[in-house]
Order: C-alpha cells, then structure tokens, then sequence
C-alpha cells in the first residue's frame, strides 16, 4: 500500500512540475475549458434564477371552487374542513353568493342588470391559492376539488402557468444540449493535448515498454494531467461564474429598485460548485484516457 501511494505521489509530483514547466500552454488549456464549462454553467444559474422570480414574483395560481346552488351551509363547511386538510392547499378564502352578487353589482355598467334579477345566481365559492404552481399540479387539484360532494365547478386559469412550465423545460433542454456539446469538446481539448504530450514522449514510452513497463504505469502521468487539467479548469469555470455574477448583481441591483423587487443571480451552492470540479476533472480524464488508449493499440509492443 504504501509503495502504491508512494508511485502516485511521485507522478502527482511529476505532474504538477510539468504544468510549471510549460505556464503559458497549460494556461491557454486551462483557460478554454474554464470558459467552455462556465458557459452551460451560467446558462444554469440564470434558469435558477428566472425560476426563482418565477415563483416569487409573479402571481399566485389560484384555483376557483364553486359550489352547487342548493349547497347548504353545512355543504359549504364540509369543503372548507377538507381545503384546510389538503396539502397542496397554501390557503384559501371563501365568496358567500351574496357578497360576489354586491361585487358584481358595483361592477361598471352592471347595477341595473343586477337589479333585474329576480333572485341571485351566483354560487358560494372558495378561492384557493395552491402550494405548486406547476401546471400539472394545478391540473391534478382540479380534478380533485370537481369530485367532491356539493362542487358544481372548478375554474382554473392555467395559461400563465403552462408557458412558464414549457420556457423553463425549453430552456433546461437548451442548456443540457450546450453542457453536452461543449463537454464534448474538453474531451477533445484534452484529447489533442495528452497526444502532443505522447508524441514527445514517443521514445521514452517504448524504451519504457522493452524494459517491462506495464501499460497502468505509462498511463498514470497521462491521466494525472489530464485530472489536474480538469479540475483547474472547473475551478476556473467557477472562478467566471461568480465574477460575472458579481458584476451583472449590481446592475441588477439598481434595475430592481426602480422596479421594487429584488434582482440578483443565485449564487452556486457548495455542492454546485464541487459538483463543477468533479465534473470537469472526470471530463478531462477521459479525454486522457482515450488519448493515451488510442496510442498503446495503436503501438506495437515488440
């Protein structure tokens, strides 16, 4: 055990001294995979926050119970018992048919219609604010609240609330095809880069070989740097995401109180930001691995 922690050690060691050796390309590498991650990252974080002033500024969805028209009192405190029980119930108020008749009546042009009724029309009804404005959530409460006993109808309004759900699932579709793509391309940064590295190394790999060097061993260094590469070039990306952040928050800042609300990108959570690293490195030694695989079937092991 210790002799193997010994050997990675040595080429961590190895590694981190190639990288000083050659600043300027490792930078530029480190650079376009900063750049190339930060891009779907940002993308990513501006989704969270739209969503976020999605749900916290725009309008609450609101369902509208109404009840049959020969629903007694006690019909209208059974809903009322089951809305107060209902998880997915934020709160709700009730409409006496009464009191929607006098509004209805001070309504614009409307007070001698409502004068020639000869008795009201209107229902009791029940205005409920739902916990998850998602379209589909919205949908499922409907068809909840129309079963139960005394419901003659339930309206719903959910426009606002399905083109929401279709932007947000449109723009994560867009941001994941960004991510896939530009991943695709570390690997291939990476790729390039491990083979110019095997190519100067050419002869040092197959004297390696002659005298017995097993292919794990000539892959280490590879993958090392290529590991290295990525995760300084996630950090990187990071390091972008939070400056750009940083700079577009205080112009949002000053937008948001000429408008009353408050505007800022969400910053990355600890999770999101080693997730980035992670990521970034396990991309990178791919790349590595596919680059140094391709030379050893490529060479003949003579």
């Amino acid at each position: 055990m210790r002799t193997w922690l010994t050997q990675h050690a040595r080429t961590l060691a190895a590694t981190c001294a190639r990288f000083a050796r050659s600043r300027m390309a490792s930078l530029l590498n480190i650079a376009v995979i900063g750049i190339a991650l930060a891009l779907p990252v940002g993308g990513y974080v501006i989704l969270g926050t739209l969503q976020h002033l999605a749900r916290t500024h725009g309008s609450t969805p609101q369902l509208s119970v109404f009840l049959a028209l020969d629903a007694s009192g006690d019909d209208a405190a059974a809903v009322r018992d089951r809305l107060k029980r209902h998880a997915s119930v934020l709160k709700f108020s009730f409409v006496p048919r009464d009191q929607a008749l006098r509004e209805l009546k001070a309504s614009a042009g409307l007070a001698d219609v409502v004068d020639s009724l000869q008795h009201n029309p209107l229902p009791d009804a029940f205005v409920v604010d739902a916990r998850d404005g998602g379209a589909g959530n919205l949908q499922n409460m409907r068809e909840e609240f129309r079963k139960w006993p005394k419901v003659a109808h339930v309206q719903l309004d959910t426009a606002w609330a399905t083109r929401l759900d279709a932007l947000l699932r449109l723009g994560k579709l867009v941001v994941l095809l960004l991510a896939a793509a530009l991943g695709i391309a570390m690997v291939a940064v990476t790729f390039n880069t491990i083979r110019l590295q095997i190519l100067t190394q050419r002869e040092e790999i197959e004297v390696s070989r002659l005298i017995g060097a097993t292919d794990p061993f000539i892959r280490r260094p590879f993958l090392y740097y290529g590991a290295v590469l990525g995760a300084f070039g996630g950090l990187a990306a990071w390091a972008l995401v939070w400056a750009g952040a940083y700079v577009l928050n205080h112009s949002l800042t000053e937008i948001g109180q000429i408008y009353g609300a408050s505007l800022n990108l969400r910053r990355l959570t600890p999770e999101e930001s080693t997730g980035i690293v992670l990521f970034s490195t396990w991309l990178c030694w791919l790349g590595a691995w596919l680059s140094v695989q391709q030379h050893l079937v490529a060479v003949d092991p003579v």
